[in-house]
């Protein structure tokens, strides 16, 4: 029996409609930017979105916001209708990944384990500060002690790798990095310090190598010439100070992958698939608490510690580069430590110190174009986050919550100061598809238009 359409061989009314809709469930899922990583798809802090609000306050252009039920720095990431946090919640022990509904901000679910014993940290840095990771298949957590946790989009476990014990004064916040097939951290920092290559897929460890501890004994001048308090050379009051918090970066230069990686008087190369060293660079001080930051093939660095240091260094060497590839070293002053990391446009590099200070400088030189110091709507307007780029729009929040919307360019302007009401804030802004993501220490927010 053959079918007989009721419009006679013409094509029905509906048809482009019903279309339109499918191509757009297939190609919207391919041309969805997601955000599956700390500071973006290629770690930079970089958007190829333009499309991004310039304005927003509690009651204009937010979208929804979701109570969080701890603080917290962790920055989200968000993979599809996926936006995920680590979160840690004191009163319960817990270490859990929180997975949203990007559409509203349902919890979707939750996972994790429980943590009991004793870990040290820094008061503004609670535990679960790293930013979670997913290649779409996969979410990957790292929770110091309590392990690396793999679990798949709906929430049920993968995979779970115990490091060791993490322990230092200031607690740890490196983030996790997928390479290929796999999964990059830097454990750290503490007597326990080293680089690890986890199997994504199975957790199983593919390579792994230790970083050197820092000396007992530092001479002045590997501090960078400040002044030193006194018994600043005993081997107790260096390791308060020292170790790495840093986030590797992977960049490309020379016709291979590197995986760049802050460490303590020294900013390293080692290669992705088998941790070979490929180089080293002198420069950073004992204490690298802002993570590497690249682009234009250049990679940096901000180290803090009894004087601040600011490093720029052209990748793709071999061995000591520090005379060959090490562009400039600027010492600072004692109270201009970068908590955050910058990014790189068109030879400028950005920043905002710990001062809530934004500042440009030329990034083959190292010679400041501006400083300028940010108007925040309250008392906190110190800075800990990392700013993100999308065309010529510097996105960077403060501690009040306040966010700064900057021209990058070689005049300073600045564009927007939007407030969300004065919650506390350190983790670093998301953006997909047109929306900001905004952790504080009481909600995640969703900064965008209304959509239907």
């Amino acid at each position: 029996m053959r079918f007989q359409s009721p419009y006679g061989g013409r094509r029905p009314p509906w048809l482009p409609i019903v279309v339109t809709g499918i191509l757009c469930r297939l190609i919207l899922p391919l041309s969805a930017a997601n955000w599956p990583a700390w500071r973006g798809p290629d770690g930079t802090g970089v958007t190829t979105e333009t499309n991004l609000p310039l304005h927003w306050d509690p009651h204009q252009n937010v979208r929804w916001r979701a109570e969080l039920p701890d603080r917290g720095n962790s920055t989200p990431i968000v993979w599809g209708r996926h936006v995920f946090i680590t979160q840690a919640v004191a009163a319960e022990n817990r270490r859990t990944v929180m997975c949203f509904d990007r559409r509203d901000g349902k919890l979707l679910w939750q996972s994790g384990t429980v943590w009991t014993e004793p870990e040290p940290t820094h008061p503004d840095n609670p535990p679960c500060t790293p930013s979670p990771v997913t290649d779409g298949r996969r979410v990957i957590a790292w929770f110091g002690s309590a392990g690396v946790y793999s679990f798949d989009l709906e929430g049920h476990p993968l995979w779970h790798r115990d490091l060791g014990r993490q322990r230092h004064l200031w607690g740890f916040a490196s983030s996790p990095v997928l390479y290929k097939d796999l999964c990059l951290l830097s454990f750290g920092p503490g007597k326990r310090s080293f680089l690890v290559a986890l199997d994504k897929k199975t957790g199983r460890t593919v390579w792994q190598t230790d970083v050197v501890p820092i000396a007992p004994t530092v001479t002045r001048e590997e501090l960078g010439g400040g002044v030193l308090p006194p018994g600043s050379g005993d081997k107790s009051t260096l390791s308060e100070i020292a170790g790495s918090w840093d986030t590797p970066l992977v960049v490309h230069a020379g016709g291979h992958d590197e995986l760049v990686v802050g460490l303590p008087l020294r900013l390293a190369a080692f290669a992705p698939k088998t941790g070979q060293q490929l180089w080293t660079c002198d420069g950073p001080n004992i204490g690298i608490y802002s993570s590497t930051f690249g682009g234009e093939g250049f990679v940096g660095l901000a180290g803090c510690g009894f004087r601040n240091t600011l490093l720029m260094v052209r990748p793709g060497g071999l061995g000591n580069v520090t005379t060959t590839h090490r562009l400039w070293l600027n010492m600072l002053g004692n109270s201009q430590a970068h908590l955050g990391s910058g990014v790189i446009s068109k030879g400028l590099l950005f920043l905002v110190n710990g001062r809530g200070f934004a500042e440009c400088i030329d990034a083959r030189s190292g010679r400041e174009v501006w400083s300028e110091r940010l108007p925040g709507t309250g008392a906190r307007n110190s800075s800990m986050s990392s700013p993100v780029l999308a065309g010529d729009r510097i996105y960077v929040p403060n501690q009040n919550g306040d966010v700064f919307v900057l021209r990058a360019g070689p005049k300073f302007e600045l564009l927007a100061v939007n407030s969300i009401g004065g919650e506390p804030m350190i983790a670093s802004p998301a953006v997909s598809e047109g929306d900001v993501f905004l952790r504080t220490d009481k909600a995640l927010w969703c900064i965008g238009p209304s959509r239907p």
